[in-house]
């Protein structure tokens, strides 16, 4: 059976990115940081051996969508101390990316962040990189009630704070399956992948999907990318 013809970017007035290892390439180990104090409060929480904690975090990402999702749900765990524990990390390796920041700001539209983390996180990172005065707002795991991506109700209640028309909206994902309901909704879809040569370690199953019908298309370069979709819609 034939592939479904890629939607373009010739109605996109939203430009929605997620945050971590795709806005910042996942090299820069930020990402394996919050992996690693993850584990650990998880660890202590539980009175977890750390190897227990991380198989126990590993099955709750992959099934709830975040670990901390699980750990709410199997456990009755308050999300606030968690989310202040795992993103207290070392953000020194991010650096200033005016190529990045420069690519966004031309998109015609509005930029938001949907991300499964938090809003200061969120906002320590885009200061890191340069980038925070590209974008008109950044969307929580707060703001989502605690329901992560790829949870249906995440992306709803996402598009109903930001009056965000699916249709007129285009989405930014490392993960494949956190593409799958926005597209699904009529968003089209962009898998961002590591660029590179440096090795990403990554769980498998975090790999999948680049082939999915419902990715549209896929980019291990996203300023390039990015320059090229301004350069085809300002025709």
């Amino acid at each position: 059976m034939p592939q479904p013809t890629p939607r373009d970017f010739s109605q996109i007035e939203t430009w929605v990115f997620d945050l971590d290892n795709t806005l910042y390439p996942p090299a820069l180990d930020l990402w394996h940081q919050i992996d690693a104090r993850m584990r650990d409060f998880i660890s202590g929480f539980l009175k977890l051996a750390p190897e227990e904690a991380f198989k126990l975090q590993k099955h709750y990402y992959r099934t709830y969508g975040t670990s901390l999702r699980g750990l709410m749900i199997e456990h009755g765990l308050a999300p606030e101390e968690f989310i202040e524990y795992v993103h207290d990390i070392d953000r020194s390796k991010l650096v200033p990316n005016p190529a990045l920041g420069a690519a966004i700001k031309k998109l015609a539209g509005k930029k938001l962040v949907l991300t499964n983390g938090s809003c200061a996180h969120a906002n320590a990172v885009l200061a890191g990189l340069g980038i925070a005065d590209a974008f008109h707002g950044v969307h929580d795991i707060v703001a989502a009630n605690f329901a992560p991506k790829p949870d249906p109700a995440a992306y709803h209640a996402f598009l109903g704070a930001h009056g965000v028309e699916a249709a007129r909206a285009a989405m930014f994902e490392d993960l494949a399956r956190n593409l799958e309901v926005p597209h699904a909704l009529g968003m089209t879809t962009v898998l961002v992948l590591p660029g590179g040569a440096e090795p990403v370690i990554r769980e498998h199953w975090e790999s999948e999907g680049r082939d999915a019908a419902h990715v549209d298309h896929v980019t291990d370069d996203l300023v390039s990318f990015l320059a090229r979709i301004t350069s085809a819609t300002s025709r």
